[in-house]
């Protein structure tokens, strides 16, 4: 075997890198989230259609996304969309569902506890207890200064 040094090995490797196309990548992951909203938008206008508060017109897309997003998870389709669309797929409330059942789906082997229960929130987690952390500080501030 060859004595190779570093720096030859180093640039071998950036020659075999393939180089992205930053700016189709950047296309890609705009209209796919942008659609991904434009389907929340229909929703939202649909339940407005059916006479929904707002409060509950909110509620309901969130959930109807979430469902959507675990859906097309389990089916194996959502993988292929974040495949082609990048960060496009994981910035909506879609991509939220899918960090809670992609590791579910891939620990479900190891049973219902330890396996989809335990994973579940390896990715989602820290969102979760930032976000409820977050809710409750401000919900403190606004307490304390409430005039």
């Amino acid at each position: 075997m060859k004595n190779i040094n570093q720096k030859d090995y180093q640039s071998y490797v950036d020659k075999k890198i393939p180089k992205p196309n930053y700016f189709k990548n950047c296309i890609k992951a705009f209209v796919v989230g942008g659609l991904i909203c434009i389907i929340g938008q229909i929703i939202t206008n649909t339940l407005k259609n059916y006479g929904l508060s707002p409060k509950n017109v909110a509620a309901a897309t969130a959930i109807i996304l979430v469902f959507l997003g675990a859906l097309f998870t389990g089916l194996g389709l959502y993988d292929k969309l974040g495949k082609f669309a990048g960060a496009g797929s994981i910035v909506p409330i879609t991509g939220f569902a899918n960090s809670i059942v992609s590791p579910a789906m891939e620990y479900k082997r190891e049973g219902y506890v330890l396996g989809i229960a335990a994973k579940m929130f390896t990715i989602a987690g820290p969102v979760l207890v930032y976000g409820f952390g977050t809710s409750v500080f401000i919900g403190i501030i606004y307490l304390l200064f409430k005039a």
